[in-house]
């Protein structure tokens, strides 16, 4: 690695560490920390949100999918402009309306609205245990791409470098230190793709008549799809937008209904078609390059035989010079950051407002817990990350968990007069409990559909039973 490269990616982490260190002073409290004040403004939240719904793990996901499968992989992005817009629409005014909406600070505080206690535990340790997971992958993401693209960098000590970093300016700033590095890391990476990785890509694999010239002629279709895909990645990506307690707390972070909703239009769009065809592209272009030999120094005379998420990297260690290396490398790990750290915060909330439940009026002592159970968080997750070896995996494995459990019982909770609690905490294990055991079980499951779309389709068939049954009787 050359030392400007080097130079320009210390630069950037002290320049994170630095946003922490600053809002550890201007915390004063709990709002500050885990709902910033609810001060914050559309664009820097809509930013925020983009960021973390797009980090690390869909990053280098969209690169693995441009490479495998070419534009049609943009469409499971797709999914994330209709899950904005809709809870834009219907999530954000229902939120907005309860009087309680102003105390909130996490998710599953709304089931203790909607329902009991108890099931507002159940939602706590589901969200908490999911996020937990999801930081973990976002951080092996990050990882990875450093692994693939600096040479002497292994896995091990690129996982404790995101982690320590991701870690400790999170603990310091809260929420204000996520958010606003979340602008700052979205902005870079958007800057970055535009007019470092996509230009310098397309002229390095030489062009229009190459990419047609390699590439199958379905990777230059918006058709390359199948109807299965397009329902698996819409049942997953969706329901998050319900369920998601790094969201929620972007919600009660506004500061008006209307600022939230117009946060959650800007997020949508910059889904999609934005970031989505930019991804998508970039893993084009590295298939491009595996199979004209680009990376044969690197042991690989064509994509045959190469994991689909490292194309990306090694396109850009191969094509970029000295001091825009630094540049790109920075750009695609705030895109980890920015995901990592928003679900550290929101496994941290659950943990502390939800399961533990502090109750004290202390509010310094309050802060330095949340502190601590952050950095504990933290340290987890890092260890968790050690011992998986598939990005996709420990997402596929957070996002089922917590879609299959909550997504039911937050409609419920929504749409239905004095729903049963009973019916959502059954609904929730059932749903949750059945995604992750047909995920470990491995078979192929009907039609082609995901796991997540029978584990859904328990739960809800548990919560209206249950519901009919209350009510005869």
């Amino acid at each position: 690695m050359h030392w400007i490269d080097l130079l320009v990616f210390i630069v950037y982490m002290i320049a994170m560490l630095g946003v922490g260190a600053f809002f550890l002073k201007k915390n004063k409290n709990t709002e500050d920390y885990y709902v910033g004040g609810r001060s914050m403004s559309s664009w820097h939240v809509g930013l925020s949100v983009v960021a973390t719904d797009v980090g690390g793990g869909f990053s280098i996901g969209l690169g693995g999918l441009g490479f495998t499968m070419g534009l049609s992989g943009s469409w499971m992005l797709f999914t994330g402009l209709l899950g904005a817009w809709l809870a834009a629409v219907i999530l954000i005014p229902k939120l907005s309306a309860l009087p309680e909406f102003k105390k909130l600070f996490t998710f599953p505080q709304i089931f203790s609205i909607f329902y009991d206690k108890k099931t507002a535990l159940l939602a706590g340790i589901i969200s908490a245990i999911g996020y937990a997971g999801f930081t973990s992958s976002q951080l092996l993401a990050g990882a990875k791409l450093a692994s693939s693209t600096f040479a002497d960098l292994s896995l091990t000590n690129a996982l404790v470098i995101m982690g320590v970093i991701a870690v400790v300016y999170t603990v310091m700033g809260g929420l204000k230190a996520v958010i606003y590095t979340d602008t700052i890391q979205w902005a870079l990476l958007l800057s970055g793709l535009v007019f470092i990785g996509l230009p310098l890509g397309y002229v390095s694999v030489g062009g229009y008549e190459k990419i047609r010239e390699v590439l199958p002629p379905e990777f230059l279709s918006l058709t390359n799809i199948r109807w299965q895909d397009m329902v698996n990645w819409g049942i997953t990506i969706i329901p998050i937008w319900f369920v998601g307690m790094t969201l929620y707390q972007r919600i009660y972070a506004c500061k008006s209904e209307k600022a939230a909703q117009k946060a959650w239009y800007i997020a949508g769009l910059f889904e999609w078609p934005v970031m989505a065809l930019m991804g998508v592209l970039l893993g084009m272009f590295a298939r491009v390059g595996a199979e004209t030999g680009m990376f044969a120094y690197l042991g690989y005379e064509s994509a045959q035989g190469m994991d689909a998420e490292v194309g990306l990297p090694m396109l850009l260690r191969t094509i970029l010079p000295a001091g825009l290396m630094g540049l790109m490398m920075s750009a695609y790990f705030s895109a980890v950051l920015s995901t990592a750290d928003s679900c550290l915060m929101a496994s941290s909330g659950n943990l502390v407002t939800d399961i533990i439940g502090y109750k004290g009026t202390d509010q310094k002592k309050f802060l330095r817990l949340s502190q601590i159970i952050t950095l504990g968080i933290g340290v987890f997750a890092v260890l968790l990350a050690s011992v998986m070896q598939s990005v996709l995996e420990l997402m596929l494995y957070s996002y089922a968990f917590m879609v299959s459990g909550l997504f039911i019982p937050v409609l419920g909770g929504l749409f239905m007069k004095k729903p049963s609690a009973n019916a959502a905490f059954f609904s929730m294990l059932i749903g949750g409990g059945t995604t992750i055991s047909l995920i470990l079980i491995g078979r192929d499951l009907p039609l082609g559909l995901d796991a997540n779309i029978y584990g859904i389709s328990l739960s809800l068939i548990t919560f209206v039973m249950i519901n009919q049954f209350r009510n005869k009787q």
